[in-house]
């Protein structure tokens, strides 16, 4: 007897279990998720304009969190000072009218796609200029919300974002990229933002920029008080670095070897005036092109830029070896003046001695006398004859020390000695290489240390 009663005690319990699956097996939890919608959202029940109440109830500020995901960064523009990202934005806040029976941990959450079914935190991007929306396929936006009451809310946009920019190290500069959140029209005693615990910024792994590194990023608070108010305010700072191995390849390297093929006139000849002349005037027109080309990538600003520096000595350096075959050109025309006025004077002494001896012969014929170093009063024949013979004996001039130094080196230092023109080129060929390697030196060791003070 007691066998059979567990018998049927087990079949009876089996066939209670065996009808509750069958009837859970027939519950279509998606109308489930619409009445529970209906019930929390339907007509009179809920007010989307009334701002959820403050942690735990109380009559405080909305406390609103908030994370982003930075899936891009198309562009950084240095002339308009902007820069355009791609993100996925989130807040999640706690409104307890939006409570519901989850049916025993069935009902996860519930899903939205029209935001202006619940309350939203009126929340603007103060440095925005530009932003859109993504629609395709369908509106890139979410709104969950959870048995407990807490409302997630996604969205994919697009914005561009003001940058204010400092331009003097460039291109050695780091940028600082804000993105500033705000509240619009709730002050801070019924809305506030807070960042998300744990991770509120997330950044894709392999995100690429054309021209600069995103070294690293901070999120800070940046509440603003108006006349109207204090409003809360949520900023995250982005820490770039400009990739210099363009610049390098694009500016400096072909700057420096315009500079060294300007050079290239010092050693020609003072004599191949077309070469010289063409080869530093089109130097200098390929200098100016390049500087002008450089500056308009740039915004035009008011102070000066590391590489304003840069090109500017550069054409310096160009324009002067311009000028300094004008100065060996008028050296030369002054040496070849001086040489002609020394071949005429070298023409008079040589017609005065032809003269003298002359003079020497005709009186040989005569009785032998003392007659030419005799002085008779009145005599002018004989001061003219005494006067071409105190030219001609005078005693030699005492030889100059460096001309006498300088005549071990081989001709062509003489040359180079004699001739002003030759040494102008010769001092240019040592002056403008040391002075623009001490320049590099200068430039490059300022501004590198520079950037450091500011990293």
């Amino acid at each position: 007897m007691g066998t059979g009663h567990y018998f049927w005690a087990l079949f009876y319990f089996a066939s209670l279990c065996s009808a509750s699956l069958a009837n859970n097996a027939k519950i279509n939890f998606r109308e489930k998720e619409k009445k529970v919608l209906d019930q929390i959202l339907g007509a009179g029940k809920y007010d989307a304009r009334i701002r959820p109440s403050g942690i735990n109830g109380t009559d405080g500020p909305a406390v609103v969190r908030v994370n982003i995901f930075v899936r891009s960064i198309s562009k950084i523009d240095d002339v308009t000072m902007e820069y355009s990202v791609q993100l996925t934005f989130r807040e999640q806040w706690t409104d307890e009218r939006l409570k519901f029976d989850d049916i025993q941990g069935r009902l996860k959450y519930l899903t939205l796609t029209e935001a202006n079914r619940v309350w939203m935190p009126d929340l603007f991007f103060s440095n925005e200029k530009e932003g859109h929306f993504h629609n395709i396929i369908m509106p890139n936006v979410y709104i969950r919300i959870f048995p407990n009451g807490s409302v997630l809310y996604s969205i994919r946009i697009s914005l561009t974002l003001a940058c204010p920019m400092n331009l003097k190290l460039y291109p050695l500069d780091r940028q600082i990229c804000s993105l500033r959140m705000a509240s619009y029209g709730w002050t801070t005693n019924d809305l506030v933002f807070l960042w998300k615990e744990g991770d509120p910024v997330q950044v894709v792994k392999n995100l690429h920029l054309p021209r600069f590194t995103l070294e690293k990023f901070l999120t800070d608070y940046c509440n603003s008080k108006t006349n109207t108010g204090e409003y809360s305010c949520l900023k995250v700072d982005l820490l770039f670095k400009r990739e210099f191995s363009y610049y390098l390849i694009q500016i400096y390297i072909p700057c420096c070897m315009l500079v060294i093929v300007s050079w290239v006139s010092f050693w020609l000849d003072q004599g191949a005036v077309p070469a010289r002349v063409s080869l530093g005037v089109t130097t200098l027109l390929t200098m100016a092109t390049q500087t002008s080309g450089i500056n308009a990538s740039l915004p035009p600003v008011s102070y000066t830029k590391a590489i304003d520096v840069w090109t500017g000595v550069c054409l310096t350096f160009v324009f002067g070896a311009l000028l300094e075959f004008a100065l060996v050109n008028y050296a030369s025309r002054s040496d070849m003046h001086k040489e002609n006025l020394k071949k005429k004077r070298r023409d008079l002494e040589q017609a005065s001695l032809d003269a003298a001896s002359d003079l020497l012969d005709t009186d040989s014929n005569a009785t032998f006398a003392m007659k030419p170093l005799v002085r008779h009063p009145g005599d002018p024949m004989a001061m003219e004859k005494l006067r071409q013979c105190e030219v001609h004996m005078q005693p030699p001039k005492r030889p100059n020390c460096c001309k006498t130094w300088l005549s071990k080196f081989p001709t062509s230092w003489l040359d180079i000695q004699c001739s002003r023109s030759k040494r102008i080129d010769v001092i240019s060929r040592i002056t403008f290489p040391l002075v623009f390697a001490l320049f590099n030196l200068v430039y490059w060791s300022t501004y590198l240390f520079r950037e450091e003070e500011d990293e």
